[in-house]
Order: C-alpha cells, then structure tokens, then sequence
C-alpha cells in the first residue's frame, strides 16, 4: 500500500510539472506594439531555454517629434503560472540601438527590466501586456528612465 502511494505520489509531481513546462512554448514569433517617448513596433522572438526560463529578443523601431531609433533588446525572462492559461513574467537584460535627430545622430545602450501577464490560448496564439523599464546611457537619445508598456501577440511553435 504504501508503494502505490508512493508511485501516486511520483505520478502526480510528473504530470504536474510536465504542464507547467507546457505553458511556455519552445518557441514563439510575433509583433510587441508599445509606446515609450513615441510609439513603436517590435519584432518579438522568445526561446525556451529550460524549466520557466525563456529568452525574448525584440528588434523595434520608435518614432516621436525629436528622434527616431532602431534598437535590439535581449531579456532573460522567469515565467510562473497564474491562474488556468494566465502566466506573469519578470526579467531583465540590455540592448543596443541607433538615433536619428533634428541635431545628429548616434549609437546608444540600454538597461532594461520586464514585468508582465500574458494569456496562452488554447491553440497557438500567445497575447501579453507588459511594462520594461529602459535606462538609456546616451542623454542625446534618453536622459532619464523611460517607461515602454507594450502588448504583444505571439504565434506559438
């Protein structure tokens, strides 16, 4: 009796955490659409790497009055179950980008955090709302910490 609980038991852990593993897809594709001094469009590709940890690469453009700028950000992102289908994030990483301004332009680095909620449908469609702080260290491009809130849709392989 007490082997089956045990083999119960160790029955039990396994399908648990083989769901939870499925909740992040080994890849996803998709646009991340956001607003931080300007609004702006990304090419968002995120890669399961293990357990609850993926990478997000996003490649984006931003235009406001006074700049336009291309940049790349690479996050390391820790994924945790919600509720059903929901899944919130946290991560952090940096990125590189290029500027165009009125008065020149340049090459800048950036610092960045990432907290969000994303929703896995049940077919291979991934939304998400999220918030990443950027700190830039170029004061032509960004002189302070800004705020990119951003939603996202994710096509799922």
């Amino acid at each position: 009796m007490k082997n089956i609980k045990t083999l119960l038991t160790i029955g039990f852990l396994a399908i648990a955490t083989s769901l939870s593993a499925q909740q992040i897809s080994k890849n996803a594709i998709g646009l991340r659409i956001g607003d931080n001094d300007g609004f702006g469009a990304e090419i968002s590709y995120q890669r399961h790497i293990g357990g609850d940890n993926r990478l997000e690469f996003d490649l984006g453009f931003r235009d406001s009055n006074d700049v336009e700028a291309f940049k790349l950000v690479g996050l390391y992102q820790w994924v945790q179950p919600l509720d059903g289908n929901f899944n919130w994030y946290l991560g952090a990483g940096a990125g590189i980008g290029s500027y165009d301004t009125p008065v020149g332009d340049g090459t800048f680095a950036l610092a960045a955090g990432n907290i969000g909620i994303e929703y896995n449908f049940n077919i291979p469609l991934l939304i998400s709302l999220d918030m990443r702080p950027e700190l830039s260290f170029d004061d032509t491009y960004s002189d302070d910490l800004d705020l990119d809130i951003a939603i996202g849709i994710r096509y799922q392989f």
